[in-house]
């Protein structure tokens, strides 16, 4: 059936598919970035002028829908479904599917230079290792499946309404701010430079043994293996395979004595991740909160490498809104902006993410927002929440966003993922 719809161009009409096509539908659309009414209007279009009725869809447990069309276009569907001896629902769903056919989803666009995001502050507390896990989750996610996404307007809105939040970021419960949108579905490794191994831990991995072969050994140049045979993975359906970690091992307490006596230390990290970055599209470093030598490597590996673009590889910078992470802050760019004038070397700012903030906790939370946002360069590019899924993903050992999919520090994550990649 169909009625008059409130657009003058534009009819609703009323059917039935079933819930798997629907399904597609919505992902398809969403991955062409179109919207669903314009899929069906050109399936329908397409069924229309077919030569011969198409294989029949299996229809079994379709339940309402709805969509609107061009004036018109309705009744001459059923005037072809009748002449074609068709149900309506059947020829919907064949018009449906033949779109589907049609337009296949898109590939995932791989960067042509592996992508390498350092993600530091020399302050420890901050929130560095959940940063990382989730962001790596983030672009990691099923490209075929939507997930709620808080759309960058609604940071810049976040940001300007610091004072409202009660247990949530700022706008974090306005429908209107988050849209379903695929993942991004990315190759992902996560590598814990931390010796005290939070990133393992918190993932549900064992770190390596002190008596094995580790990171600091590859970096060393004392490797006792192939350092692929060290990579596990996050097996969680959410991220299909394309999530991987590098655990850390204790040993890391003794990198920067060990660095002392390398050859060219800074491009320690570098060589040793050199023969695992064919596997990745993104290589995210966990840092650890130190201003030393494996830093220094962290922030090297970070460059920007002949033919690669502004901001695609580079630093994210990890505070808490409140004064010591400023003072953080300051050492940490300074070691940044040293090793690039030392080395003559690009180390870009990705941005700064503002991680565990409420603002209940008053004229400080909301003043040191206000300071990290108007710095503008870098710019804030994230705002996380101090919310209890996190601490239950890392207290259950799962990933954040297969543990609290929907949770509004999830939806940030997969915000923040956007704004840098």
């Amino acid at each position: 059936m169909s009625s008059p719809a409130t657009s003058s161009d534009r009819e609703k009409v009323v059917s039935k598919l079933p819930g798997w096509l629907r399904q597609n539908l919505k992902v398809r659309a969403a991955q062409h970035g179109i919207e669903i009414q314009a899929a069906v209007e050109q399936g329908i279009r397409d069924w229309c002028t077919l030569a011969s009725t198409p294989p029949a869809v299996d229809t079994s447990g379709a339940d309402s829908f709805s969509t609107f069309l061009p004036p018109g276009q309705w009744d001459e569907f059923r005037q072809v479904a009748t002449e074609r001896r068709v149900s309506l629902i059947q020829g919907l769903a064949q018009s449906v599917q033949l779109w589907l056919d049609a337009n296949p989803a898109p590939h995932v666009e791989r960067p042509e230079i592996t992508r390498r995001i350092i993600v530091c502050n020399q302050k420890g507390g901050v929130g560095k290792t959940a940063i990382t896990a989730g962001l790596g989750e983030a672009l990691a996610e099923d490209s075929d499946s939507l997930h709620a996404v808080r759309v960058a307007k609604a940071l810049t809105e976040a940001l300007r309404a610091s004072d409202t939040q009660s247990d949530e970021v700022p706008g974090g419960d306005d429908p209107l701010s988050v849209e379903n949108l695929p993942g991004l579905g990315l190759r992902v490794l996560l590598v814990d430079f931390d010796p005290q191994c939070h990133l393992t831990n918190q993932l549900g991995a064992a770190p390596l043994p002190m008596n094995g072969d580790s990171l600091t050994n590859h970096m060393a140049g004392d490797p006792k293996g192939d350092l692929r045979d060290l990579v596990v993975s996050v097996d969680d359906e959410t991220f299909g395979g394309r999530l991987h970690l590098l655990p850390a091992c204790n040993d890391a307490f003794l990198l920067d004595v060990r660095l002392s006596a390398v050859r060219a230390r800074e491009a320690a990290l570098e060589r040793a991740l050199a023969p695992l970055e064919a596997d990745y599209d993104v290589i995210l470093v966990d840092c650890p909160p130190s201003l030393g030598l494996s830093m220094d490597a962290a922030a090297y590996y970070g460059r920007r490498r002949p033919g690669e673009t502004l901001g695609q590889s580079g630093a994210l910078i990890v505070v808490q809104a409140e004064d010591s992470s400023a003072d953080a802050y300051e050492l940490l760019t300074t070691q940044i902006d040293d090793l690039r004038g030392d080395l003559q070397v690009d180390i870009d700012y990705l941005g700064i993410v503002v991680n565990l903030y409420d603002s209940r906790r008053g004229f400080i939370a909301t003043s040191s927002l206000q300071g990290w946002v108007d710095i503008k360069d870098p710019r804030v590019v994230g705002l996380i929440g101090d919310l209890k899924e996190q601490k239950e993903a890392v207290r259950m050992k799962r990933p954040l966003l297969s543990y609290a999919p929907k949770s509004q520090q999830a939806i940030g994550m997969r915000a923040l993922a956007r704004e840098i990649v």
